[in-house]
């Protein structure tokens, strides 16, 4: 079966063009003779397969991101993490939610789950319930590595990902994985991520960083892992789309906003 992904957002959690910086890459970002593969939004993806869209996180450019790549019906969100730039469109569900039979899937692993129903409160409450707010109802996947979760016949495999002091949750669907926000890969994981058509990494900058992975690091795991196609996001200003690019592998290639995937997103059945 075969699926389309498209790079909702690809930056960091300032996004690029980063406020109040005039850089080479954030100036370009904005220039009309720049590379609008500079602009970046914060990081989330949409997949389509099987008449259905799902989406991993929803950033605070979720609203534009959604407009933009006119996405008029969602069918379940999965959550890497409870980090504003991944949750903070959250709300932005509602009119979405609206629109469908019943209550909005959201998967999330438990701490997620809590900080989304810290923020969104007033979504959750069974009191005096906000009466627009959005129409979702919470699930709590498996923390158990390469426990899945099916979906419309798929299924998404939780990859366990350090970030910095954390454990997230990475996604295997099909022959793709994403794996955003990391800056270790355990060695439980690691069996997970054989064998696959696209790898999406995160390469925050060209320095090393205490809580993402950085571009020769990234380069390292693409090299360990032995994907067929790589694709690095959760990309700074620091990284200029076209210079970058150049001195990479050809199997290898940045994320941009906007950009489409094809792979195939074979039936399986949860462990």
């Amino acid at each position: 079966m075969e699926a389309t992904l498209t790079f909702l957002g690809t930056g960091t959690s300032m996004g690029v063009p980063t406020l109040g910086c005039d850089c080479a890459v954030c100036t370009s970002a904005v220039s009309p003779h720049g590379d609008p593969r500079n602009r970046r939004t914060r990081p989330s993806l949409r997949l389509d397969y099987n008449h259905h869209t799902i989406l991993v996180d929803t950033g605070p450019d979720f609203h534009a991101q959604a407009i933009r790549e006119n996405i008029h019906r969602v069918d379940a969100v999965l959550y890497t993490h409870g980090h504003a730039d991944h949750v903070l469109g959250f709300d932005d569900l509602r009119p979405l939610s609206f629109r469908r039979n019943g209550n909005l899937p959201i998967y999330a692993d438990d701490a997620t789950a809590k900080t989304l129903e810290r923020i969104f409160e007033y979504t959750f409450r069974k009191e005096d319930r906000y009466p627009t707010s959005a129409r979702v109802e919470i699930h709590r996947i498996d923390p158990t590595p390469g426990s899945g979760v099916d979906l419309f016949g798929a299924c998404f495999r939780r990859v366990p990902v350090t970030h910095g002091r954390e454990q997230i949750t990475g996604y295997r669907f099909g022959n793709a994985a994403y794996l955003t926000d990391m800056s270790d890969i355990p060695a439980e994981s690691l069996p997970l991520l054989q064998n696959l058509d696209v790898l999406i990494l995160d390469a925050l900058r060209r320095d090393p960083h205490p809580s993402h992975s950085h571009l020769d690091k990234s380069v390292a795991l693409v090299e360990q892992l032995k994907p067929r196609r790589a694709f690095f996001t959760h990309m700074s200003h620091d990284l200029d789309h076209e210079a970058t690019e150049a001195d990479l592998p050809p199997h290898i290639r940045l994320a941009y906003d906007g950009l489409k995937l094809t792979f195939e997103i074979a039936p399986e059945t949860a462990a």
